[in-house]
C-alpha cells in the first residue's frame, strides 16, 4: 500500500505559514492569510477556449483567468472517461493503480476506500471539504465531505447561476480554510444550445467550422459542433458568476483557483479514445498576488515588481491530472503520500525551471462494458505512440459512438468523398493495429500513422521501451495477457442474455491486485 515520506522540516514550516501568516499587503495592512482552494471541472471539453486560440468559442472569463494566472498548453487526463479521470484527480494515481478503470455508474470501482486523496488529506489538516455536483467515483466512502450539494442534477440541468448561489452559501458557511470542488455539466451531451438565456448570443452552424480532428464535414457535425461551443460559452458565463460570489464574500484573494476539463469532447475521435481529442484538456491555475509573493519570496528570486510580470504565464511542459493532488497538498503544507507518479506544479509558480518529465502517459481500459478496448499511450515533446493491447480486433467503441450520436450510413457516404488519409484513419479507429505513431508537431490531429515507416523506427522503439518501463514501474495489471482476457471475459458476461445486464460485482480487483500490488 501507499506509504508516507518524512516531510522536509523547512518546507513544513514554510507551508504552514501559508495557512496562517501575518504579512504586509500592498496597502501596508497586516492580515492573516488562510489559503482556500477552489477546484473547478467542466465535463467533456478539450481546450476549445479563446485563450487556447480557438477562433469561434468566446470565453472572456476563462481568458481573463489565464491572463492573470498560469495556462498549461500540454495538459492531459489519465483516461478519457468521467469516473476514471476524476479518480486520478482525487488520488494522483493512474486508473490501473487505483482500480477505477471504467464508469462508476456501471459499478466499476477503486480497489478500496483507503487511498489518500484530496479530500481525506485536507480534511485531516483542518480544511472544510465540499463538492457541488457529482463525485462519480466508487466507493464514495473514500471521500470525507463536510458538504455535498447535488443541485446540478441530471445532464439537462445547466443552471449555472444556481451553482454560483450554492457555492456562495458554502463560501460564507465557515471561517476555516476550505476546498470546494465545483463540477459543471457543460459541455457534456446533450449539447444544449441555450438555456436560462445562456449563452446570450449562441453560435449557429454557419458561424463555425467542424473541429479539425474529426476530419470530415457534414451539416449534422457542424450543428453538433456549434452547440458544443455554446455549452462552453455557457460554462464561461457560469464561472464568471462563481468568481463574483467568491469576490462578494471577500475570499477571492486568498483562494487558489484551479480550472480543468475532466477529459475531451464527446465528438468523433474524442471521448473514449486515446487520441488528443479525448485526452488533452484545458488547465488554468490562478494564484493570488500575496500567495504568489510568498511562493516567490520562498524561492528568493523575485521582487514584487517581478511577480507582476509573471502573470499570464504560458507553460508548455507535459503535465497530467496526476499532478493536481501533489500540487494542492504542497500548497496546503500537507505531507505527500509516497510513491505518487505525479509531480507538484508549485515550482512553476515560483518561477523555477525544474527538471520535468520527458514522457507523458495515458491509458484506456473501458468506459462501460460496451467499449472494452485497452490501450496504453506515451508521448514526448513531439511524438506519440498508442499501443493497442488487442490489435486487429474491432474496437467496439467505434460503433458505440456512431450508433449513439451519428448515422453510420451518413458517415460512410461522407468518407467516400474524403481524402485517402482520412479514410485510412477511420479504418484504424475501427480496427487498430498494434502500434500507432503520430508526429504531433506536423500532424496534431493524428491522421498519419508512422508506425510502419522505417524512417521512424528508432523513435518507435524508444517509445515502446519507455512505455514498457512505465507499465512495469506502475504495476500495470494488463501487462499480463492473462489479466487482459480475464477482464474481457468479465465484460462479455454482461451479455449472458440477449440484452445488457449491469454487473453487480466485478472481480478484477482480486486478480489485478497480485502479491506485489497488494503490499
Amino acid at each position: 500500500m501507499i506509504k508516507f515520506k518524512k516531510i522536509n522540516v523547512f518546507l513544513q514550516a514554510f507551508l504552514l505559514g501559508l495557512l496562517l501568516i501575518s504579512c504586509s499587503s500592498q496597502r501596508g495592512k497586516q492580515e492573516n492569510i488562510k489559503l482556500n482552494i477552489l477546484l473547478i471541472t467542466s465535463e467533456d471539453n478539450g481546450p476549445q477556449l479563446g485563450c487556447y486560440g480557438d477562433p469561434y468559442c468566446k470565453t472572456p472569463n476563462l481568458d481573463k483567468m489565464a491572463s492573470e494566472g498560469f495556462r498549461f498548453t500540454n495538459a492531459y487526463v489519465t483516461q478519457a472517461g468521467c469516473s476514471e479521470s476524476r479518480a486520478s484527480i482525487f488520488t494522483g494515481l493512474f486508473p490501473h493503480q487505483n482500480g477505477q478503470i471504467g464508469l462508476a455508474t456501471h459499478n466499476l470501482s477503486m480497489y478500496n476506500d483507503s487511498f489518500p486523496n484530496i479530500f481525506s488529506e485536507l480534511r485531516l489538516a483542518g480544511y472544510k471539504t465540499g463538492i457541488i455536483g457529482k463525485i462519480h467515483v466508487n466507493p464514495e466512502s473514500s471521500f470525507p465531505l463536510d458538504y455535498h450539494s447535488k443541485i446540478i442534477g441530471g445532464f439537462n440541468n445547466r443552471n449555472v447561476r444556481a451553482i454560483a448561489d450554492t457555492a456562495f452559501e458554502f463560501f460564507t458557511s465557515t471561517g476555516k480554510p476550505f476546498i470546494l470542488m465545483v463540477n459543471y455539466r457543460d459541455a457534456h451531451r446533450p449539447f444544449i444550445k441555450q438555456t436560462n438565456g445562456l449563452p446570450e448570443h449562441p453560435l449557429e452552424p454557419g458561424d463555425i467550422e467542424e473541429l479539425p480532428e474529426i476530419g470530415i464535414k457534414s451539416d449534422f457535425i457542424k450543428e453538433q459542433t456549434a452547440n458544443y461551443y455554446n455549452c462552453i460559452m455557457r460554462l464561461d458565463a457560469g464561472i464568471s458568476m462563481l468568481f463574483e460570489k467568491l469576490e462578494e464574500c471577500g475570499k477571492r484573494e486568498n483562494t487558489i483557483i484551479i480550472y480543468l476539463g475532466d477529459h475531451g469532447q464527446d465528438i468523433l475521435r474524442g471521448k473514449r479514445t486515446s487520441y488528443e481529442g479525448g485526452t488533452k484538456i484545458p488547465l488554468i491555475i490562478y494564484c493570488p498576488d500575496e500567495i504568489l509573493s510568498l511562493l516567490n519570496n520562498k524561492a528568493n528570486i523575485y521582487s514584487d515588481d517581478d511577480i507582476k510580470i509573471k502573470k499570464g504565464t504560458v507553460n508548455n511542459q507535459l503535465v497530467s491530472t496526476i499532478d493536481i493532488l501533489p500540487t494542492i497538498l504542497e500548497i496546503a503544507g500537507i505531507e505527500l503520500p509516497g510513491n505518487l507518479p505525479g509531480k507538484s506544479l508549485v515550482p512553476f509558480f515560483q518561477g523555477e525551471n525544474p527538471e520535468w518529465r520527458k514522457y507523458l502517459f495515458t491509458e484506456f481500459n473501458l468506459h462501460s462494458p460496451h467499449n472494452y478496448y485497452p490501450q496504453r499511450t506515451i508521448r514526448n515533446k513531439r511524438f506519440k505512440l498508442i499501443y493497442n493491447l488487442m490489435p486487429n480486433e474491432i474496437n467496439p467503441g467505434y460503433d458505440f459512438t456512431l450508433n449513439r450520436f451519428f448515422n453510420v450510413d451518413t458517415l460512410n457516404s461522407k468518407l467516400e468523398n474524403a481524402p485517402d488519409y482520412i479514410v485510412k484513419s477511420y479504418k484504424i479507429l475501427k480496427r487498430p493495429p498494434k502500434y500507432e505513431l503520430y508526429d504531433l508537431e506536423n500532424d496534431p490531429n493524428e491522421f498519419h500513422n508512422l508506425a510502419e515507416d522505417s524512417a521512424y523506427t528508432n523513435i518507435l522503439n524508444e517509445l515502446i521501451l519507455n512505455l514498457t518501463d512505465w507499465q512495469g514501474q506502475t504495476n500495470d495489471p494488463l501487462i499480463e495477457p492473462e489479466n487482459l482476457y480475464r477482464l474481457k471475459a468479465e465484460v462479455d458476461s454482461c451479455w449472458s442474455t440477449s440484452e445488457y445486464v449491469k454487473k453487480k460485482k466485478w472481480y478484477y480487483p482480486e486478480y489485478f491486485l497480485n502479491k506485489e500490488r497488494g503490499k
